[in-house]
């Protein structure tokens, strides 16, 4: 028994240490206690209940007294204390993050603001094709439409979180050369625009594939988002390219859209891993021919930027993430005087969605 109280013991002490070093807030350390709780379920099931109550007892009256001193704090922080103290950005969660839990495990998408919720995020990124199997029937029809919105909305207010955008996929290519396709595509997107501003989202996230002839491919995708982003205006919607494969995942090109549209609820989300401009798919997967620099293109992206996307895959034995520099970019985020949600999309395969969702999270926090 002596044995799991010293591991209890250390792994709180660990998060105590935490806490020092890094000055996580109360809120925070209490959920890192949360899941040191329950990744360690066998120590407390081993424990005799006396020793259970007074090690509860201890972690209570630890976490009590580090909630007193940050009161305290807060009643009159010093200049240097509150800039240490204060967030950069709160984190929110995007959906894709668990699109093996929903299409394979079969996860209901409607437990999106639950899961969230629990792994401690405050803002809410949909995925709109998550949502195919109920949508696809109706083609997207009125009613299946206010459906979602309706049980969205439910829920999200019930565990008090932030509906923050939509991301779209399937509903045509707003940058084709083909001109009526292309006004068919903008007008696909309407009633996902009219469902996020029911949802109180402040934008929409689109996708601009088309040609991959430069000449050809700006002005298709300035014209496709212009039209978008006009119908958008008038459900104050901002409608938002992530760099997304294809000529969009050329940074310096994306500007010239960018710049060229002009239209202030029109801009981008800087995603950390999606720069691969050109690929081909074999028997091992994906493999990247062409690549554009990921911290030249989130420096170009930055100024236009209405959300960012924390990508990650793998993680290295100290946290870090192994295929982007997160300090390096979260310095890039914060020079560019952005303020707003990070959200969190894990994509990797070594780690649970869980797994990986959490680690990206505890990786931003400490970058705060």
């Amino acid at each position: 028994m002596t044995k799991y109280r010293i591991n209890f013991l250390h792994l709180f002490a660990l998060i105590l240490d935490y806490y020092k070093r890094k000055r996580y807030s109360f809120q925070v350390l209490t959920l890192k206690y949360h899941f040191i709780i329950k990744s360690n379920y066998m120590i407390f099931k081993n424990l005799s209940i006396r020793s259970a109550f007074s090690l509860s007892l201890a972690v209570v009256f630890a976490l009590s007294n580090l909630s007193c001193k940050e009161k305290t704090t807060k009643e009159a922080p010093s200049q240097e204390t509150a800039a240490l103290s204060a967030p950069n950005f709160k984190l929110s969660l995007a959906q894709w993050s668990i699109h093996k839990m929903i299409n394979e495990d079969g996860l209901d998408p409607y437990a999106f603001a639950e899961k969230a919720h629990a792994w401690g995020f405050e803002g809410l990124e949909y995925v709109s094709q998550l949502y195919n199997k109920e949508l696809q029937p109706s083609n997207y029809g009125p009613e299946a439409m206010a459906n979602f919105v309706a049980k969205s909305l439910a829920e999200s207010e019930k565990y008090g979180l932030q509906n923050l955008l939509i991301m779209i996929d399937g509903q045509g290519n707003l940058a084709t050369t083909d001109a009526a396709e292309r006004q068919a595509a903008v007008e696909n997107h309407y009633k996902w625009v009219d469902a996020a501003a029911a949802l109180g989202c402040h934008s929409v996230r689109v996708n601009l594939a088309g040609s991959n002839d430069p000449a050809v491919w700006i002005p298709a995708a300035t014209d496709g988002l212009s039209k978008l982003a006009t119908y958008a205006a008038t459900k104050n919607i901002n409608v938002i390219v992530e760099n997304h494969g294809g000529l969009s995942s050329n940074a310096g090109l994306l500007v010239q859209v960018m710049e060229a549209v002009n239209m202030t609820n029109a801009g981008t989300l800087p995603d950390f891993g999606n720069f691969c401009i050109t690929a081909e798919w074999g028997a091992s997967g994906r493999t990247c021919l062409e690549e554009y620099d990921r911290y030249k293109g989130i420096e170009e992206m930055m100024p236009y930027a209405k959300a960012v996307s924390a990508k990650s895959h793998d993680f290295g034995p100290e946290g870090q993430e192994i295929h982007s520099d997160y300090p390096r970019i979260m310095k890039l985020v914060k020079d560019a005087g952005y303020n707003g949600f990070v959200g969190v999309e894990y994509e990797g395969s070594a780690l649970s969605e869980e797994a990986g969702i959490i680690a990206t999270r505890d990786l931003l926090i400490s970058l705060q």
